[in-house]
C-alpha cells in the first residue's frame, strides 16, 4: 500500500466512525506564547481541552504537520543518526471532545491496525499506564481490563509515569495513556528475544507506533491534579512510522516518503545509500531536513537569527554541511529538491505546491550564503590548527570550538572529525561548558512563572466588541499573576472588551478599566489561543466589581491609519510589481507600518514613487470601508480575498475591502471608516529583511505630514548655509567636486609623507641571525596606509620581520608581517605576536601568521610596545 493510500485510508476509517476531517493547522504556531512549532497534533485543539472554548465537532480526525527541534521535544541530533526519528513529521490524530473515552479509541486502534491495514497482531504490544505514588494515582485498571479482552495478558506492559503518563507541559490538562509498539525485527531475531524486553529500550526494530492519550485530569501550578469536568480522547501516531510498517521495511527512509528524494541525491552526488554509515547519515538528515524547511517557509516562517528563524535556519546549516562534508556538494543543492516536495506532499498540504517557487528562492538564497560562512570557518580551522601547531599544542578548547558552533554554525562532531583527520582532540567537556553557560543566560533572560487563573465571575465565554466601539461596560473573568525578575504583573480576561488583542502583526491596544474607586491602566493586549488576555501592572483592589473598559483613542486610531496603508500598499505593490507578491510579515503600530514581501529585487526609485502615488490616490478617493463578518470561507474566497500563507482561518472568517477591484483580504485587524482619514502615506524605507523578502516601512497622517515638514526646514537650512544660491543641485554637485579634487591632492600629500617614512624605516633595520627587524614607532593618515608600508617594506628586506606601532587618528594601532620562511624556521607568528603586544594598548586583535594587526584604547601605550618588542626580539 502506498504512502498517500495509507493516508486517506486512516482519514476514511474514522470518517466512517462519525469524526470530522479537519485539515492540518501551520507548522507554525501564533498566538500561543508556549510553542514556537506544531509539535503534536493535538495543538490546534489546545483550547478545546483547556475548556477556553467549546470544540466544534465532537470527534475529529486528521494528519497534522509537526515538528519537534525545540523545547522538550528536541530530536533533532538523533536525525538521520538512526532511522526512525525526524524534524517534520505527519501526525495521525483522532480525537473525542467529551464523547467517547478509552474503550471506543482502543477497540478502534487494534481494528485499523490489524484488520484494515493487516498488521500481523503477534508484532503488536501494548503498554498501560502503572500508576503513580507521587500523584496518587493507581493503575489505570480500565485500560488494562479492556486490552486483557483483545490481547493476551503476556503483551501487555506495565509503564512509568515517563512513558504512560502524557502531560501538555508543566501545567494543563493530562492523563495517562495506552501504547501501541510494534516489533520488526526478523522471524530469526524474534525467536532468539521476545520484543516485550524490547519496548522503550531505544531498538530501531521495536518502535512505538501510537499512542492514545485518555484526558482525565488538568495539573495546576502546584502540582497537584484536579479531575476535567469532561474527559477526552487525543491518538497521535506517526505517519512515516506506520508507512514503515505496513510496507514491511526496516527503516521509515526505506518506504515511498522518502525514496525519491534519497534517489535524486544519489544521482547528483554519484553516492549509493546504504554502502557506508557517514554517507547513509547524511542522506537520511538531508530527506528529512528539505521536509522540515519546505513546510516551515510555506507556513510563513522564514530562516532568520533569533526563535523560530533561528531554528529554520539551524536545520537548514546542518543539512547543508552533511551534503558539503559528506557528499561533496560544494554548490548550492537543497532548493533541487522542492520539485519532489510539491509532487509528493501537494495533494494533502497544498501550500507546498503553491509556493514551490518561492520557497526553492529562499533556501537557494540560504545555502549560498551558508555556503560561503562555511567556508570562512574552515579558514577559521586552517588558523587554529596553525597557531597550536606553532605552539606544539595538540587540543582544540571547548571556548574555540564553541565559537565555531556559535559563530559558523559548526556542530560539535564536524569540528571533532576535522580534528581526528589532524591529528589533534577536542576538549568536549569544555563545549559541554560553554553550551550550558550559554542556555544559563538565555533561561536567566527569559525566566518567568505564571500562575493559576483565579476565578472571579461565571465564563460565559468573551465577547469582543472593539470593531465597533472603543468603551465597553465589563467584569473581570477571571485573572492571574506572572512573576519575573522585574516583579509581579497580572493578566486579567474580560466578558466583554472593545480592547484589541494584539494580531496579524497589528500590535495590541493600551487603555484603561474604570470602577467608581480605581483606574487602572491597561498596558497591553495579547491573544493566547483563543483568550484576549489584558497585561496591567496592578490587579483591581476589587476584581469582582463592574468596570469600564476604554481603550487609548489616539493611539488606535493612529494604528488603524497605518493598517488600512498596509492593505492599499499590498494592493499597490501587485500593481507595479506583479501578483507574486505575497506578505510575509508585518508591524502595524501608531508610529509606523512595516511590510515584508516575496520579491527578489530592490525596489527602483520609479518603482516606489508609483506605489506611493497609488496609495495617495487611493486616500483621496476617500474609499469606504467594507467590513463583512462571519463570512463563509468558501463564499471569501470566491471573492478573490488575499490570505496569508501559514496562518490558520476557520469556516467562517472577516473580509475587509477597500474597493472590490483594488483591495479585498482576510482580516481580524481595525481599520479607518473611509481611507481619507489616512491623510498621507510616505515610504521612508525599503530594504532586504531576508531571502527573496523585501521590507518597506512607511509613515502615514501627521508622522508623515511631521517628515515632510522636516524636509523642508531641512532644504531652508542647507539653502541658507550655500547663501540661498539660484540652484541648490547645482551648488552642491560643485561643492562635491571641489571636495574629491582636494580629497586627491591630501592623499598625494599623505603618499608621498608616507615614501619619506619607508625610506627613513629603511635605514632602521637591525640585521642578525638571518633575520633583518625592524621595530619603530610611526604617525600615519589611515589604516590602509600602515598596511600597504608594512607590506612594501616586507618587500624590499629580505628575510624581514617587521613591527610597527601607529598613531593613526589619534589612536594606537600594531602591524606585524614576516617573511613566510621564518615563519618556519624562527617558529615566528604574528598572530600571537600581535595579541601578546596589544595588551600594552589594551586592546587586541589578530590575522596570518605571516600577517596581524590590532588596535586599542590607551595610545600612550604604543611607546611600551616599541621598548617590549626590542626587549623580546632585538
Amino acid at each position: 500500500m502506498e504512502a498517500k493510500k495509507i493516508r486517506s485510508t486512516f482519514i476514511e476509517f474514522f470518517q466512517s466512525k462519525q469524526h470530522h476531517y479537519v485539515p492540518s493547522s501551520p507548522i507554525v504556531v501564533k498566538n500561543d506564547p508556549t510553542l514556537m512549532f506544531t509539535n503534536a497534533g493535538m495543538n490546534q485543539f489546545k483550547d478545546a481541552f483547556l475548556g477556553n472554548e467549546i470544540a466544534k465537532y465532537p470527534r475529529v480526525a486528521n494528519s497534522q504537520k509537526c515538528l519537534r527541534v525545540s523545547g522538550k521535544h528536541n530530536d533533532l541530533e538523533e536525525v538521520g543518526v538512526d532511522t526512525y526519528h525526524h524534524t517534520m513529521f505527519e501526525m495521525l490524530g483522532n480525537w473525542s471532545f467529551g464523547d467517547y473515552f478509552k474503550k471506543e479509541a482502543i477497540e478502534w486502534a487494534w481494528e485499523l491496525l490489524t484488520e484494515v491495514y493487516g498488521l500481523d497482531k503477534d508484532r503488536l504490544y501494548v503498554s498501560v499506564f502503572q500508576g503513580d505514588a507521587g500523584d496518587n494515582l493507581g493503575m489505570d485498571q480500565e485500560a488494562y481490563d479492556l486490552w486483557k479482552a483483545i490481547v493476551p495478558e503476556d503483551r501487555i506492559i506495565m509503564g512509568s509515569k515517563k512513558d504512560n503518563f502524557w502531560e501538555m507541559g508543566d501545567v494543563g490538562p493530562c492523563g495517562p495513556c495506552s501504547e501501541i509498539h510494534i516489533d520488526l525485527r526478523s522471524d530469526a531475531e524474534r525467536a532468539q528475544l521476545a520484543g516485550k524486553d524490547l519496548v522503550n529500550n531505544d531498538h530501531e526494530q521495536v518502535i512505538e507506533i501510537w499512542n492514545l492519550v485518555f484526558m482525565q485530569f488538568n495539573r495546576v501550578s502546584d502540582g497537584s491534579l484536579k479531575p476535567l469536568p469532561a474527559t477526552h480522547v487525543d491518538t497521535g501516531m506517526g505517519f512515516e512510522r506506520l508507512v514503515r510498517a505496513v510496507q514491511h521495511k526496516s527503516s521509515n527512509y526505506d518506504t515511498d516518503l522518502f525514496a525519491p528524494f534519497l534517489a535524486a541525491l544519489a544521482k547528483k552526488s554519484g553516492k549509493v545509500y546504504g554502502e557506508d554509515l557517514s554517507t547513509d547519515i547524511a542522506f537520511r538528515v538531508i530527506v528529512d531536513h528539505i521536509r522540515a524547511i519546505s513546510f516551515t517557509i510555506a507556513d510563513g516562517q522564514l530562516p532568520s537569527n533569533n526563535k523560530a528563524g533561528y531554528v529554520i535556519r539551524r536545520i537548514l546549516r546542518r543539512a547543508v554541511r552533511y551534503g558539503y562534508t559528506f557528499l561533496g556538494f560544494h554548490e548550492p543543492f537543497l532548493h533541487e529538491l522542492t520539485p519532489l516536495i510539491a509532487a509528493n506532499f501537494g495533494d494533502i498540504f497544498p501550500e507546498v505546491r503553491q509556493q514551490q517557487e518561492f520557497i526553492a528562492k529562499v533556501i537557494f538564497e540560504e545555502e549560498a550564503s551558508f555556503l560561503r560562512t562555511l567556508d570562512n570557518g574552515l579558514k577559521m580551522l586552517d588558523q587554529i590548527k596553525a597557531d597550536l601547531k606553532a605552539t606544539n599544542e595538540n587540543v582544540i578548547s571547548g571556548k574555540t570550538a564553541f565559537d565555531l558552533y556559535d559563530t559558523f554554525g559548526f556542530p560539535l562532531d564536524l569540528t571533532s572529525l576535522i580534528a581526528r583527520e589532524n591529528g589533534l582532540s577536542l576538549d568536549e567537556k569544555g563545549f559541554a561548558v560553554e553550551m550550558e553557560a550559554q542556555k544559563t543566560r538565555s533561561r536567566a533572560a527569559s525566566e518567568s512563572e505564571t500562575g493559576d487563573w483565579v476565578m472571579v465571575n461565571e465564563d460565559q465565554g468573551v465577547e469582543f466588541v472593539g470593531y465597533d466601539y472603543l468603551k465597553a461596560h465589563c467584569q473581570i473573568i477571571k485573572y492571574r499573576v506572572v512573576s519575573d525578575k522585574k516583579g509581579d504583573k497580572y493578566q486579567l480576561v474580560l466578558d466583554k472588551t472593545p480592547f484589541y488583542a494584539e494580531s496579524g502583526g497589528q500590535v495590541g491596544d493600551t487603555g484603561w478599566l474604570i470602577s467608581e474607586t480605581e483606574k487602572v491602566k491597561v498596558i497591553d493586549t495579547k491573544r493566547e489561543n483563543d483568550l484576549i488576555v489584558h497585561f496591567v501592572e496592578n490587579l483591581p483592589k476589587n476584581p469582582e466589581a463592574q468596570f469600564g473598559a476604554e481603550v487609548d483613542a489616539a493611539k488606535r486610531f493612529a494604528t488603524e491609519n497605518n493598517h488600512t496603508a498596509t492593505h492599499l500598499l499590498q494592493a499597490a505593490l501587485k500593481e507595479v510589481l506583479g501578483d507574486h507578491i505575497q506578505q510575509r510579515g508585518s508591524l502595524v503600530n501608531q508610529n509606523l507600518l512595516r511590510f515584508d514581501f516575496s520579491h527578489f529585487s530592490k525596489l527602483s526609485d520609479d518603482e516606489i514613487t508609483k506605489v506611493e502615488a497609488i496609495v495617495n490616490a487611493k486616500i483621496r478617493e476617500n474609499i469606504a470601508l467594507s467590513d463583512q463578518r462571519n463570512v463563509p470561507i468558501e463564499e471569501a474566497r470566491a471573492q478573490g480575498a488575499t490570505a496569508l500563507f501559514g496562518e490558520k482561518y476557520g469556516d467562517f472568517v472577516r473580509v475587509v475591502t477597500f474597493d472590490k477591484d483594488f483591495s479585498v483580504e482576510l482580516c481580524g485587524g481595525t481599520h479607518v471608516p473611509q481611507t481619507s482619514k489616512i491623510g498621507l502615506f510616505k515610504i521612508i524605507s525599503e530594504a532586504s529583511s531576508a531571502s527573496g523578502v523585501r521590507r518597506i516601512e512607511a509613515i502615514t497622517a501627521q508622522a508623515a505630514e511631521n517628515y515632510y515638514r522636516e524636509q523642508e526646514v531641512l532644504v531652508k537650512e542647507i539653502q541658507e548655509i550655500l547663501k540661498n544660491p539660484k540652484d541648490l543641485k547645482k551648488s552642491i554637485e560643485g561643492l562635491l567636486q571641489e571636495r574629491n579634487e582636494l580629497k586627491k591632492e591630501l592623499e598625494a600629500v599623505h603618499l608621498e609623507k608616507a615614501s619619506g617614512v619607508k625610506v627613513e624605516l629603511l635605514k632602521q633595520f637591525v640585521a642578525g641571525d638571518g633575520i633583518n627587524t625592524l621595530i619603530a614607532q610611526v604617525e600615519l593618515h589611515n589604516a590602509d596606509s600602515l598596511k600597504k608600508l608594512a607590506y612594501e617594506l616586507k618587500n624590499e628586506k629580505e628575510n624581514a620581520f617587521v613591527i610597527l606601532a601607529a598613531k593613526i587618528e589619534d589612536k594606537p594601532q600594531i602591524a606585524v608581517i614576516i617573511e613566510d620562511e621564518l615563519i618556519k624556521s624562527k617558529n615566528l607568528n604574528a598572530g600571537q605576536i600581535v595579541r601578546e603586544l596589544a595588551k600594552e594598548i589594551q586592546g587586541g586583535g589578530g590575522g596570518q601568521p605571516f600577517f596581524a594587526t590590532a588596535g586599542g584604547k590607551n595610545l600612550a601605550g604604543l611607546e611600551n610596545v616599541v621598548a617590549r618588542a626590542r626587549e623580546m626580539y632585538l
